[in-house]
């Protein structure tokens, strides 16, 4: 095996398309390094990203937003002030990845990457809105991070692409987000389902936009429009959580496996894009 740190896009561009064998990206290592150990994945080269500044870096754009480098730690996230201020669902969701020393480690870049349903940052990052902006021998392109991941360890990259940073929109006026996932133990297990949920509240409390997105339920994680449309217009009110529930169940077509059945995993979907909607309002309320 041959390992690679660049510390330019061009450099790992050229060190993805070059090699003859298998390359994969590392990011944090947390999946990969498992894989390996497991014998899962026998990479002809690593390519380590993290000496390329901007895929370590977080950043308030000029016009709100805020650019995350796909080498960034949950554990990073985490600690940064304003970012968990603006965007407190995405931040809770990447520090749901594993434990405290995983998170040390553990990426927004590599849990996208890694093409599992069951990522926890995933649904925090389509509810958000986020872009992924993706460098290749191409050049630059930009991706909604719900387009990324196409099923089960397939992603919507070329050959000689990967992931270099993330952004999240600019946030309008009494607005927030949340992140909520079902897991059998208390910490370090795999979402049996998760749901992000971000919107946007008027003056008078009323939702005037929303992004729900369905974390382990389907082959990829989900971007559930039906679901938002059921709750813009309301206050959410019981009606509205109602018809936010069954548009949520009705988006799911899980399987059925050790951590969970079908029914079940339909049941919570819904009891989890409810709950997390109604923090998001509540958050969006005082915001």
């Amino acid at each position: 095996m041959r390992y690679e740190a660049p510390e330019t896009v061009e450099s790992a561009t050229a060190l993805l398309v070059g090699t003859t064998g298998e390359a994969r990206v590392l990011a944090g290592g947390t999946d990969l390094l498992v894989q390996m150990r497991s014998d899962i994945v026998d990479p002809a080269l690593i390519v380590d990203i993290k000496r390329i500044a901007e895929t370590r870096k977080v950043t308030e754009e000029k016009g709100g937003g805020w650019r995350i480098g796909a080498a960034v730690t949950g554990a990073e996230l985490k600690e940064h002030p304003r970012l968990k201020q603006v965007w407190p669902g995405v931040v809770e969701a990447a520090n749901l990845i594993g434990s405290t020393q995983v998170q040390g480690r553990a990426t927004l870049g590599g849990n996208l990457c890694n093409g599992s349903p069951a990522a926890d940052s995933v649904p925090a990052l389509i509810a958000a809105g986020a872009v992924a902006t993706v460098a290749g021998p191409q050049g630059r392109r930009d991706i909604a991070v719900e387009d990324v991941m196409l099923g089960p360890r397939q992603l919507a990259l070329t050959r000689g692409e990967f992931v270099v940073s993330f952004l999240l929109p600019p946030r309008p006026p009494r607005s927030s987000d949340a992140y909520l996932r079902f897991i059998p133990r208390t910490e370090m297990d795999i979402a049996v389902v998760g749901a992000g949920v971000s919107l946007t509240v008027d003056g008078a409390g009323t939702i005037t936009g929303a992004r729900v997105s369905l974390g382990a339920v389907a082959p990829r994680v989900l971007l559930v429009r039906e679901a938002a449309a059921a709750i813009v217009g309301s206050r959410l009110e019981q009606a509205a959580q109602d018809r936010l529930e069954a548009a949520a169940r009705t988006a799911c077509a899980p399987i059925d496996d050790k951590r969970g059945t079908v029914d079940f995993r339909i049941q919570v979907a819904g009891v989890l894009a409810r709950r997390a909607a109604l923090i998001a309002l509540d958050r969006a309320r005082t915001s």
